[in-house]
Parts: C-alpha cells; structure tokens; sequence
C-alpha cells in the first residue's frame, strides 16, 4: 500500500471531496457573457459562460447539480467542424443548440438525456455550441435558422 505524508492525504481528499460536490466546476464565480437569439418573438437575452479552450470544451457542464434559467454554456470550436457532444458525467438535462459560423441555428437537441453515452451530433458542420438547461429551447422560442449574437460568433460572422 502506498503511504503518502499526510498533509498530502488531507489535500487530495478535500480536492476529491470538491470535485464530487461539483464545487470546482460551479458557474459561481465564473465569468458571464450575454448571448442573443434573435427569434420570431424577439430578441431572447442568455448569460453564458465559455468554453473556448480543448480543456474547458472537455468538461463543459459536466459534474453541475444546477443551472440557472437564462444561463447556459458557450463551446467555441474554432472553425466550423463535425461536432458530435454526449452527456457522459452531466446530471443535468439540456437543450444543446447547434449554431453555424455564420451564427444561425442550425439544429436544436432538446432534453438530452443526462449521464448517457449516446452520441448526438450536429448533423453538419458547426462552429458553436450554446448548451441551456433542458426546457429553455422552448421557453425561448428557439427554432433553426434564428441569429445568435456574441461577440465570438459576430467576430466569426464577419469574416
């Protein structure tokens, strides 16, 4: 059995202990940042936090126990691309909103199933994510071809 000095133990166990309360991954302190859907009934304000990097992309809303209405997740994957999610280790349901470079929606998968291991893919290839909690597609009035506006997908529209 490996012993480790116990100032080590008690450190390790406090980070396992945060990381099963979802604590380390909270939106609680995170920074936000609005996104637009411009949809039929008008503009529908979000507060998202990002995920522009291959590490904050790995782990997005994985581990949360809530998320607030009107809040979401934003995945930047650089370039327009075949992107295909999964909810492996996510305990809360979404909306998963798949937008084009030049930000329109192009599909929406609502109430995806949390924990699964199914994969569910954009249908084509797509620049951003928003992911929602499971519901708020709908209470938005999302549908395919609304605009979506943040200041990474207007940068990206623009070129």
């Amino acid at each position: 059995m490996l012993m480790l000095p116990r100032a080590l133990r008690i450190a390790l166990f406090a980070l396992l202990a945060l990381v099963a309360a979802g604590a380390s991954v909270s939106m609680a302190g995170a920074k936000l940042e609005p996104l637009t859907f411009q949809t039929s009934a008008g503009p529908r304000v979000v507060q998202v936090e990002l995920a522009d990097t291959p590490e904050r992309r790995q782990i997005g809303l994985m581990y949360r126990r809530t998320l607030a209405p009107d809040h979401g997740m934003l995945f930047d994957f650089g370039a327009p691309q075949p992107v295909a999610m999964w909810m492996k280790n996510t305990y809360l349901s979404l909306d998963m909103v798949f937008v084009t470079e030049k930000g329109l929606v192009h599909r929406i998968e609502r109430g995806a199933e949390p924990l699964s291991e199914a994969i569910i893919d954009a249908g084509a290839p797509v620049r951003f994510v928003v992911e929602l909690a499971a519901g708020e597609a709908d209470r938005l009035g999302l549908k395919p071809g609304d605009r979506v506006s943040q200041r990474l997908i207007d940068a990206a529209a623009r070129r």
